[in-house]
């Protein structure tokens, strides 16, 4: 589905990243592996997951090329277009697939927590994507897959900064489908379930917490690399400005926030009357207060 394309995965060293690089490839596509090779906390960095995700598709025929820039540095996550550009001759699909985490309850995240998620998350999903984007003007063809999480999709508990981060990667992946719609382009999100080095880090101190890591170990990252491959395809070219989730065999579209109930009151609101009236009429359709994705998806994988 990918021949004679070129495909630049971030963080794609390891885990899901890795299995996304290695389809591509085995779909005919030309890939620029990025992977910094740092910690799960975004510490350190290391040549080796890179490389032998390379030396992989090498030795299976493909073609691909090592990066091992930082996508949180706007110049590093220029290098990796510029990569696709000077190895390859193009660049067609980005996937923003690199992350770390630096999980802590709310009132104890610390400021360089906080930042070092969101310049991973964010900042290098905006970055790489903004260096792709001349050339898929120029060319009026390209697509952005980029990658999401229920942690911000529904919630998660002791994930204030990465939940942040993946939300707001959604509001730019709608804000690039709709700015570049006219040019060809196409943007869009997946919020993968996979076990994987990232997922690692959950607690297992609870029954619960043992059942949840069970569940993951049993969705493999190699789930998610066909919905990639697709999305990266001529085949979508009609497919833009969505929220997917894979969990295992199993494939979910999200709705975007849309409004469930509305009241009018014509001489205006008092705070008596939204007491009174408003949220009686409301609270049957809230979220629950306590709803992390296990509530949304209470059943084993499929």
């Amino acid at each position: 589905m990918l021949a004679g394309k070129v495909v630049a995965v971030t963080g794609a060293g390891r885990g899901v990243g890795r299995e996304i690089a290695l389809l591509c490839a085995r779909h005919g596509a030309s890939v620029v592996v990025n992977d910094l090779g740092g910690s799960g906390t975004g510490d350190g960095a290391d040549a080796e997951p890179a490389r032998r995700t390379v030396e992989d598709i090498l030795a299976a025929g493909g073609r691909a090329h090592a990066n091992l820039a930082s996508v949180a540095d706007p110049r590093g996550a220029a290098s990796i277009i510029e990569a696709a550009v000077q190895q390859f001759g193009r660049i067609d699909a980005v996937i923003n697939n690199a992350g770390i985490l630096r999980d802590a309850i709310w009132h104890r995240m610390s400021q360089e927590d906080w930042r070092a998620v969101i310049d991973v998350h964010l900042h290098g999903s905006f970055n790489v994507s903004k260096a792709a984007t001349p050339y898929f003007r120029e060319q009026r063809s390209g697509s952005f897959i980029h990658f999401t999480s229920t942690s911000g999709l529904i919630g998660n508990i002791g994930q204030a900064n990465y939940s942040a981060a993946k939300l707001a990667i959604v509001g730019l992946s709608q804000s690039i489908a709709l700015d570049m719609a006219r040019a060809g382009v196409r943007s869009n999100c997946i919020a993968p379930f996979a076990w994987s080095r990232m997922t690692g880090s959950i607690p297992v101190e609870t029954e619960d917490q043992k059942r949840r890591v069970e569940r993951l170990k049993s969705m493999s990252a190699d789930k998610v690399a066909p919905l990639v491959v697709y999305l990266a395809s001529d085949a979508s070219k009609e497919v833009t400005n969505q929220v997917f989730a894979v969990r295992k065999n199993e494939i979910s579209l999200f709705c975007k926030p849309r409004p469930l109930r509305s009241m009018t009151k014509l001489e205006g609101w008092t705070p008596e009357a939204i007491a009174a009236e408003l949220i009686p009429s409301f609270s049957p359709s809230f979220a629950r207060a306590d709803e992390v994705s296990a509530h949304v998806f209470p059943y084993d994988p499929i």
